[in-house]
């Protein structure tokens, strides 16, 4: 984390300062960076926030100064066409009257622009359970860097215009920029021209983008690399605790032997006095800490931790058959166990009131499961059969004997369990005399058969005389849900999205398992959370955009031009959409938060453009001219807001360390959100300007 905000720290002011046209604005933007993150630690500390891989993983200095950067490069532009109008150097009074004006002059969309980036997050907060544990802190810390930002903004940026801009001020065009004007001008008229056309392509683009939508798949949240891996080994329970020792120091020692890659290995076995974790010993959590990925021996061929994973297995059931493998990592075993008790990415439920029906409905399906590509591991939920030898008492012969169920209660207690007889003293301390079958006893049918049970003063009887014997198999556990018997099948996925793995198993499980009356199947883990995120998403977003909408409408005034602006928020998501398909990328919640930002930058480009020329026409020019002027003029802050915040997440995109997998898809959805936006702005939003202020579009309403 550390890492990657230093470089996009870097990678901002590197564009800030080839772009920007003056050296000296491009410091005083940066320096809204170090002092919006301290707004933001600062607000962190207040609210007992942690810093950590979601709260500051997902800053990007780029997004959070782009109010900074559309009210700098506003006033050095305005300092320069002063100067040049009075062909002198600006006196101090002079100055502060022009950057006071430029400032004046964008402070109402940059307000609301940064406003409404602000706002988009507000759907993150609305999230619950799991999801909101890990994305509310994000979303707090991105807030308050923004609102100290938007503070500077309005503040601080002006005041050091108006210090440091001294002398001659220019902005210069770069090589970048001047071929980007030469090509802009030119596009922009054919555009206006041809408006059919470009409409037309933008409606093609979002169809197109909805189509991939639909096909990308989606899981909860991106599977984190913790750098280590947990080993479930399930053996029968029916299992003693040395016998099961046996089995982990077995596998222990194959594992060291075969695999150097291992820095550390050790096991978690049975329940311990304080049980929050209780565990029969037939499971137990081994832990396999690997060394670095670049010290790794790669006799074996593996170049990935997967492949490490299946080497292992192989090389387990060949040292200790008979048992289950499931190899996991330890969050994330956790994490899946905290969200639904199962230690897999999705758990296949099956409730109903007999263990033997749930078996069977089991096994069916879990046959269905492994023939579905991406199931890396079908396995049963940890359980089993325990022999139990089951004493019926024979209610005719206790009558004719005048015995009690509870003699026989007695008499198998004191053999079995033991029954204290008195006590002996040694020194000051008592001890409890404890009478019962030695060990061996215990376990002999036969000799449990010929306990005595008392009849009367004098008589005996043989235990099997008045009882009958049975051993029967139970399960063990007996799992409960939701006041329901329950059996589960463990399914670990790879190289496979969550969504269209359950779609199709689904799909596989009611043409091929008949569920009889009064027991339900469901699929849990990941899925189920992620149904549930997109679901309470689906209500909360709408309903922020909704509130947007009522924003930009009052920084405007105008109905027709908000729905213009409104145009950007779809073909910006459409970029995010084809950023995931060309990298191969799932939907995730972590790409729902990159989406929900996204929104927001889209916004604030449409009012800096909109404002343009809406000011343009009120200095007296005309339609088309003010839309050829002010959006060259508006290219470069449209061009820099984009560019600042995409490379601001490219140091996100293209990390490899621990962590990554959460941040990547974030990044990659603003990135390519952000090149269809400003590509869409800068054409599509004057052709729909243009076409809306001619009356061809909705009857004007105008806020009063």
């Amino acid at each position: 984390v550390t890492k990657n905000l230093f470089e996009g720290a870097i990678l901002v002011v590197v564009i800030l300062l080839v772009l920007l046209g003056n050296w000296r604005a491009a410091l005083i933007v940066a320096a809204a960076i170090p002092l919006s993150f301290l707004f933001a630690m600062t607000g962190m500390v207040a609210g007992k926030i942690s810093g950590n891989l979601m709260s500051l993983g997902a800053i990007d200095f780029g997004l959070i100064i782009d109010g900074a950067v559309v009210m700098v490069e506003n006033i050095v532009r305005r300092l320069t066409e002063r100067q040049q109008h009075l062909a002198r150097v600006l006196t101090v009074e002079e100055r502060a009257h022009t950057v006071l004006a430029a400032s004046k002059e964008m402070a109402n969309p940059t307000f609301f622009g940064v406003l409404i980036i602000g706002m988009v997050y507000v759907p993150i907060l609305m999230l619950a359970g799991v999801e909101g544990k890990m994305f509310k802190p994000m979303a707090i810390t991105v807030m308050l860097a923004l609102g100290g930002a938007l503070a500077l903004t309005l503040t601080l940026m002006p005041v050091l215009c108006s210090f440091l801009l001294r002398g001659r001020v220019v902005e210069r065009d770069h090589f970048f920029m001047r071929f980007t004007k030469m090509c802009y001008a030119p596009t922009l008229n054919w555009s206006l021209n041809h408006r059919w056309v470009v409409v037309g392509g933008a409606v093609v683009v979002l169809a197109t983008a909805i189509f991939l939508f639909k096909r990308l798949g989606a899981e909860f949240v991106p599977q984190l690399d913790e750098g280590s891996l947990t080993l479930q080994i399930v053996r029968p329970s029916s299992i003693s605790l040395e016998a099961a020792i046996e089995v982990e120091r077995k596998a222990e020692r194959a594992l060291r032997e075969n695999f150097p890659e291992i820095d550390t290995i050790f096991c978690r076995l049975g329940t311990s006095e304080v049980a929050t974790d209780p565990m029969g010993v037939n499971l137990g959590d081994t832990y396999i800490m690997l060394k670095p990925s670049a010290q790794w021996h790669t006799d074996h061929g593996q170049h990935t931790k997967e492949e490490l994973a299946r080497e292992m297995t192989e090389v387990l059931e060949t040292v200790v058959p008979g048992n289950e493998f499931l190899i996991s990592q330890p969050i994330e075993m956790r994490f899946n166990e905290l969200m639904e008790g199962v230690r897999a990415d999705i758990a296949v439920k099956i409730f109903g009131p007999d263990y033997d029906t749930l078996e069977r409905i089991a096994a069916e399906v879990k046959e269905v499961l492994e023939k579905i590509p991406g199931a890396e591991e079908v396995e049963f939920e940890p359980s089993g059969r325990l022999p139990v030898l089951e004493i019926e008492p024979r209610r005719d012969v206790l009558r004719k004997h005048n015995l009690r169920a509870a003699d026989l209660n007695r008499a198998i207690q004191a053999a079995l369990a033991g029954e204290t007889v008195g006590s002996m003293l040694e020194g000051n301390r008592r001890f409890d005399v404890v009478v019962r079958l030695p060990e061996a006893a215990r376990s002999n049918h036969e000799i449990i058969r010929e306990l005595p049970v008392r009849v009367g003063e004098l008589g005996m009887l043989p235990l099997a005389a008045v009882a009958r014997f049975h051993t029967n198999a139970t399960a063990e556990p007996i799992m409960r849900e939701l006041g329901q018997r329950r059996a589960a099948i463990l399914v670990n996925l790879a190289g496979r999205d969550v969504e269209s793995f359950v779609r199709e198993a689904e799909m596989g499980v009611q043409s091929a398992v008949a569920l009889p009356e009064g027991y339900s199947l469901e699929f849990g883990g990941q899925f189920k959370h992620l149904r549930e995120a997109r679901t309470r998403l689906a209500v909360v977003v709408p309903a922020t955009l909704a509130l947007i909408f009522g924003l930009v409408f009052l920084a405007l005034g105008s109905l027709r031009q908000t729905l213009v602006i409104y145009t950007g928020v779809p073909l910006a998501a459409a970029g995010g959409v084809f950023a995931l398909g060309l990298l191969g990328m799932p939907f995730s919640i972590s790409a729902a938060v990159g989406f929900i930002a996204l929104s927001g930058v889209a916004v604030l480009d449409g009012l800096v453009m909109i404002s343009s020329f809406n000011q343009l026409r009120e200095n007296g020019l005309t339609l088309r001219a003010a839309l050829q002027q002010g959006a060259v003029v508006r290219l470069r802050p449209v061009l820099m807001t984009a560019l600042v915040a995409s490379f601001g997440f490219v140091p996100m995109a293209i990390a490899a360390g621990a962590g990554a997998e959460v941040q990547r898809p974030l990044a990659v959805v603003v990135i390519g959100g952000l090149l269809t936006s400003t590509f869409l702005t800068l054409v599509l939003l004057p052709v729909l300007y243009e076409w809306a202020e001619r009356g061809r579009c909705l009857p004007e309403i105008t806020a009063k």
